[in-house]
């Protein structure tokens, strides 16, 4: 059963019929029955004339009654289907609104409009009827264009009007019966003057609300001479016509398809001549609700617990409720609504099956998902399997399916568990224990656990976790609450018989206070707020203190206070500034359950510091522009509702004239009497009244204002520099200052100046022209403009640098910008500040200083200068420069990104000069803990390994830092706390990371977490994944994983076959020693008489040789076994390394070497002096294989033990194999893990020892021994390592 089309929102005529759509299927052959609710109530059709139900299920009402006290048919409706054998299922509400009478409040007035003016008519119907409305002109249906608009409440907009505009106009109704007009009313046309007109609205934008999907109509419609041009902006973001935006109607902007990214603050910008206005209106979209998650069929067995799945999104958020069988479902200790939007069913009975429906609702609409509940019958089946749901759609295919399941095989069941006890009674949760069945009929038996609350009729099922449990812990009781158990046995014919039920108290809990009721916070000044509570109604013994806790919202850091009565005032805390506040009570046991938290703001006060950054610019010899910023937000003491502005005339205490302003941070007073001083202040408005005072400023008005009546003098001067793709213009303005220059126009090109054409402020008087070609030549022009037009040009010519002449990196610019022959005229321009600099104080705040040396050496500022300070990142490249005014040589610049590069520049001004803007300074905000998750999280399985998935996403959007590394959480409970989940953390800035040894057919949950050098950042949105199914056997199916049986204990993780390649070590090891001492014997009898027979002629010479070579002492440490070479090194300061000795496998900690084994350097060709072994990629990657290294003084010769096979660990984790360990080469840092952290098996490595030298070279070496006390030495040691060698072979 479904609906197959539900009612949707309609809007009636009173009198006019109206139908709303309703139809359902199903397929149990017989139809739904079809009922119809209005406002949540069912509808008697069989007796109502007015209302009809159709055969297909949609309600027809005749004639709609509306009047202004009896509104029978206006309201919310709604459909509701049923089949007795299946359940109820109801549609999505509609609702059913009744438009008023279709007639006009007013007449049409006669309207004039000028030649290329705009104009608007107004249709005067109610707003329920302009959806009805279309307009006439001469009684013919006018055609609408992009020129002539109706707007969404009927009114008419004619834009660009010509005289095919002129005509008798009038506003039509129709489609809610009778047509009706209204009066005509005559639209003329008047010529243009030529007068210039000051731009004004005829129609100001209004604050829209939509819903996603739909379009909206943005209205402005602005009248004046010249045509004012309109432009939109959505923040500081011009909007650009394409193919969603569109100006219609001379400046309305229209918007289709809207998305949730359109909403915003919309600005209509007009500009005409000298003239600007603008009006704002915001935009705000609502989504109608939408499933992520729709709930779907369930088949369950009594007694079990399940979810209903719903999760949904809109804007607003939409509210969730559930219904059942189209009765609200109201939650209980049974029902209860999870996670937000889940429905829970606990310990399910018959009763519970039928049709469950999300219902989702919220401004821009509302929706529905249904999904049916089947318990299935264990008498009739036996024990039936739960089928997989075949579709989101209800139907009695269900009950097919149920009929479908295997009858077949019936034999005998368990009998009753033997002695149920509950070995474990604690507050909240039982432990019950059992003996196996008398007659379990079988192996593999498992088990449920039957609870319910002792008398209740709801019984909810626990199962064991693996066949054979004979335990299990029942959680999530009620303290000091009798519950009843039985247990059942299952083979694999089905449930056995129950035990006898058994009553088990739970323990109660420990009588700690309840919470405090009746918690409220009233603020009683701007720095106290007094608390107050009641005493808790649950506790065991007398109340002995409360404790107050409260803090600041947005901070961390609770405070509390004692308290011994039911009220306190709590003093000494910021003004106007939110707190919560929470009250604990504490009796003998200890500390009771909190309250909840009530917040509460102290009350507002006057602000406590002035405004800041005070700034005055002279406008012309009438008006002085004041600018200020607000004071520091922490001294507001409450909403800033205006600013007071106090100003007089010179240093005189009387006369002087108070303005307010709101809203701004500037205002412009006028009608000021010429080359006047006067002095200005400004302090910051609450409610409370005005705060403290700025220091007085001071400011002169010009003698004469600036002449715009002619076009700009040519600029005194036009300097060029050319270098490889870039030329560097500079000039002085034109000498005669008393004309406005509102700009100038720079051209370019090669040959010829009109190529290409930029426009820079009034105030720069420098720029570069990029992207030019090398060797060539350009020809620049330039020249001043005002609002009369260009003024005359000035020409200036230069070839660009070749390609390979080098740029100048010592460029002055202050030399090249102020050329000692620039001619300046009178005044000259100011200096701009110098030495400017940049000092990074936090992520987001850095201080710029400057000089300026247009002043005194005490840098002292008397004047009324200024200075503006403008920054900018260049990510992205088109950002625009912020500006700040100051009057210090310092600013704070805050509301920086972390860790981005900003340039900075400061310019001067002192009435009507300006310098140029000085040298930029840069300087990087300090990181901060990533703001943003790791986005485009996805998991995917890797090919021919189940156990293994491999997680891929890219970094957060806001690193604000260098990333150093990731964390992976995953957990099988994406509700688990945080410190719950298996974390795996990533070293670097990779992007992808193997999770191995997962559970086959197991859902995971992922999140992923940033961190950078001051932190973590936010955890990313959980990613689920289901592990696919292996194949049945040891190992879950995972082709890794080998079948050898486990390591065993204590045979330093060699097994089976790996004990003959240990032997074969042992006996080679030996041989090897054998070897070095029978040649240190032969050598020693052959030394001995060869020094018999040179000591009486050769001994000086000996002695005189002895200094440049000795044999080597070959020192055996019994405590630490390490091998030293004793002998002297050919460098002066010869570095020696301890390479230990393990006695056992198990002491080998160093790390294995990835893949397969390495060549090993011999060493009888020493390395360079500062060489490392490997390659350049090998010391670039993260692994460094352990060396230990012996600097040689004589070659040796090695030789390898060969490796041992590889076999498979416990299933736990398996010790890695043999490990490859160097002695030769230049000195290096032993780097060593332990074994015991690794759970994985490794690719085996061949294990390569010192092999003993050569007979030959022993006897050369020999022969040159001094004496034979040294070789008795060496002896002594050789014999102490052959007693550790057989100590390591017997262990």
């Amino acid at each position: 059963e479904c609906v197959a089309s539900s009612p949707v929102d309609t809007v009636a005529i009173r009198g006019a019929p109206v139908q709303l759509n309703c139809s359902a299927q199903s397929d149990t052959g017989s139809p739904p029955r079809v009922e119809w609710k209005k406002d949540g109530t069912f509808l008697n059709l069989a007796s109502d004339e007015r209302r009809q139900l159709l055969a297909d299920g949609s309600l027809l009402i005749t004639s709609v009654v509306h009047s202004k006290h009896n509104k029978p048919d206006e309201g919310v409706y709604q459909c509701v289907a049923s089949i007795e054998s299946l359940g109820i299922i109801a549609s999505r509400t509609a609702r059913l609104s009744v438009a008023g009478l279709p007639r006009f409040s007013g007449p049409l007035e006669p309207a004039e409009v000028r030649q290329g003016d705009s104009r608007v008519m107004s249709c005067e119907v109610n707003a329920d009827l302009a959806p009805f409305t279309r307009w006439e002109r001469d009684r013919q249906p006018l055609e609408l264009d992009q020129r002539v608009v109706q707007l969404p409440n009927a009114a008419l907009v004619v834009s660009n009007a010509s005289a095919s505009d002129v005509g008798q106009y009038r506003c039509v109704l129709e489609s809610v019966g009778p047509t009706k007009a209204s009066e005509e009313a005559e639209l003329r046309l008047l010529s243009e003057s030529g007068v210039e007109r000051k731009p004004e609205f005829l129609l100001r934008p209004s604050a829209l609300a939509r819903v996603a999907g739909e379009s909206a109509l943005l209205s402005c419609v602005v009248s004046g001479y010249p045509t004012p041009q309109v432009r939109w902006l959505r923040g500081d973001s011009p909007i650009e016509d394409g193919e969603r935006f569109d100006l219609v109607g001379g400046g309305s902007l229209q918007i289709l398809n809207l998305t949730e990214e359109d909403a915003g603050v919309y600005s209509c910008v007009t500009d005409s001549g000298n003239e600007t206005i603008e009006a704002q209106a915001e935009l705000s979209i609502r989504a109608r609700p939408r499933f992520l998650k729709a709930p779907s069929n369930i088949y369950a067995h009594e007694s079990m617990d399940i979810i209903f799945e719903c999760e949904v999104t809109g804007s607003p958020p939409p509210t969730v409720k559930w219904v059942k069988n189209g009765d609200a479902v109201i939650p209980s200790d049974y029902f209860k609504i999870v996670n937000e939007h889940n429905l829970q069913v606990l310990g399910l009975v018959k009763s519970d099956e039928g049709f469950y429906q999300c219902l989702a609702e919220n401004e821009a609409g509302n929706i529905q998902a249904s999904a049916q509940l089947v318990i299935l019958d264990h008498g009739k089946w036996g024990y039936v399997p739960i089928p997989t749901p075949p579709s989101a759609s209800l139907t009695t295919a269900t009950a097919d399916r149920v009929a479908q399941a295997p009858a077949g095989g019936r034999g005998p069941v368990p009998s009753a568990p033997r002695d149920v006890v509950a070995s474990l009674v604690s507050t909240r949760f039982i432990k019950l224990t059992w003996r196996p069945p008398a007659e379990p009929h079988g192996d593999n038996i498992t088990y449920s656990v039957y609870h319910r609350l002792e008398g209740a009729g709801r019984e909810r099922v626990q199962n064991t976790s693996r066949p054979g449990e004979l335990q299990v812990v029942i959680q999530n009781l009620m303290p000091d609450t009798r519950y009843t158990f039985r247990v059942i046995a299952h083979n694999r014919n089905g449930p056995g018989e129950s035990s006898a039920p058994i009553v088990v108290a739970t323990q109660p809990e420990v009588q700690v206070p309840g919470p405090a009721p009746e918690l409220q916070a009233v603020s009683v000044s701007p720095t106290s707020v007094m608390v107050s509570w009641g005493k808790p109604l649950t506790g065991n013994g007398e109340i002995q203190t409360y404790k107050v806790y409260y803090m600041e919202k947005g901070v961390d850091g609770e405070q509390d206070v004692d308290v011994t009565g039911l009220s306190y005032t709590i003093t000494g805390l910021k003004k106007f500034t939110n707190y919560s506040f929470r009250v604990v009570a504490y009796n003998k046991h200890g500390p009771g359950v909190s309250s909840e938290d009530i917040a509460v703001r102290t009350l507002s006060d006057v602000p406590s510091a002035p405004p800041q950054n005070l700034t005055l610019e002279v406008q012309n010899s009438r008006s002085i522009m004041v600018r200020w910023q607000p004071p520091p937000s922490d001294t507001h003491n409450g909403e800033l509702v205006g600013y007071k502005i106090r100003y007089r005339k010179g240093a005189r205490k009387s006369d002087a004239t108070d303005t307010t302003v709101s809203g701004r941070l500037f205002q412009l007073i006028d009608g000021l009497e010429r080359r006047t001083e006067y002095t200005f202040r400004v302090s910051a408005l609450t409610v409370n009244g005005s705060g403290p005072p700025t220091d007085w400023a001071t400011a002169e008005t010009f003698e004469s204002d600036l002449d715009e009546s002619r076009v700009p003098d040519v600029p005194t001067s036009l300097h060029v520099r050319p270098l490889v793709n870039s030329i560097v213009v500079s000039w002085t303005p034109p000498e005669n200052q008393d004309i406005v220059v509102r700009g100038y126009v720079i051209g370019y090109g090669i040959g010829s100046p009109h190529a290409q054409m930029i426009k820079v402020d009034h105030k720069q008087r420098f720029y570069t022209i990029e992207n030019l070609d090398p060797s060539s030549y350009y020809v620049i022009t330039l020249k001043a403009f005002n609002n009369v037009g260009e003024g005359i040009p000035v020409y200036e010519s230069a070839i660009t640098r070749p390609q390979s002449d080098p740029i100048d990196p010592d460029v002055d610019l202050y030399e090249l910008f102020h050329a000692p022959y620039t001619p300046v005229p009178d005044p000259s321009p100011m200096l701009p500040p110098v030495g400017v600099q940049a000092s990074v104080l936090s992520h987001d705040t850095i201080k710029v200083s400057w000089a300026d040396n247009s002043l005194a050496k005490n840098q002292k500022i008397t004047d009324s200068r200024y200075y503006t300070v403008r920054w900018k990142t260049n990510i992205p490249a088109n950002t625009r420069f912020k500006i700040a005014n100051t009057t210090t040589l310092n600013h704070m610049v805050t509301g920086l990104k972390p860790n981005t590069l900003y340039e900075f520049s400061v310019m001067v001004t002192r009435g009507r000069r300006s310098s140029t803007w000085s040298m930029t300074a840069h300087g990087t905000t300090f990181e901060s803990i990533p703001s943003s998750a790791p986005k485009d999280v996805t998991v995917v399985s890797k090919e021919g390994r189940p156990r293994t998935i491999i997680v891929n996403w890219q970094p957060p959007s806001e690193a604000n830092g260098k990333i150093t590394g990731y964390i992976i959480y995953y957990s099988t409970d994406v509700s688990a706390e945080v410190h719950d989940w298996v974390i795996e953390p990533v070293v670097g800035n990779r992007l992808t990371h193997q999770v191995q040894d997962l559970t086959l057919d197991t859902t995971y949950y992922f999140k992923l977490q940033a961190r950078n050098s001051k932190g973590m950042g936010p955890m990313s949105e959980a990613v689920q994944f289901r592990t696919p199914k292996g194949k049945e056997g040891w190992g879950g199916g995972d082709t890794r994983r080998s079948s050898a049986p486990p390591c065993v204990p204590g045979k330093g993780g060699v097994t089976g076959g790996g004990e003959n390649h240990i032997l074969v070590i042992i006996i080679i090891i030996s041989v090897g020693v054998f070897t070095i001492v029978v040649v240190l014997v032969g050598a020693f009898f052959c030394t001995r008489k060869r020094a018999a027979t040179k000591s009486a002629t050769s001994s000086h010479k000996h002695k005189s040789g002895s200094k440049d070579l000795k044999p080597p002492d070959l020192w055996i440490h019994h405590e630490r076994l390490e091998l030293k070479p004793m002998d002297k090194s050919p460098e002066p300061n010869p570095v020696m390394t301890d390479t230990p000795i393990p006695r056992s496998s198990q002491e080998i900690t160093t790390d294995p070497l990835p893949g397969s084994a390495q060549p090993v350097l011999p060493s009888d060709h020493p390395e360079p002096e500062g060489s490392s072994h490997g390659s350049a990629s090998e010391e670039s990657s993260s692994y460094h294989p352990p060396t230990a290294h012996v600097r040689p003084t004589h070659p040796l010769k090695s030789f390898a033990v060969p490796p041992v096979r590889r076999t498979a660990g416990a299933a736990g984790g398996s010790v890695p194999g043999p490990h490859r360990v160097i002695i030769s080469g230049p000195p290096a840092q032993l780097k060593t893990a332990s074994i015991g952290t690794l759970a994985r098996t490794r690719p085996p490595v061949p294990v390569i020892v010192p092999s003993a030298p050569d007979v030959s070279e022993t006897s050369k070496m020999l022969e040159e021994a001094e004496s034979k006390d040294e070789l008795s030495e060496e002896m002594a040691h050789l014999e102490g390592l052959m007693k550790d060698l057989n100590a390591i072979t017997t262990a």
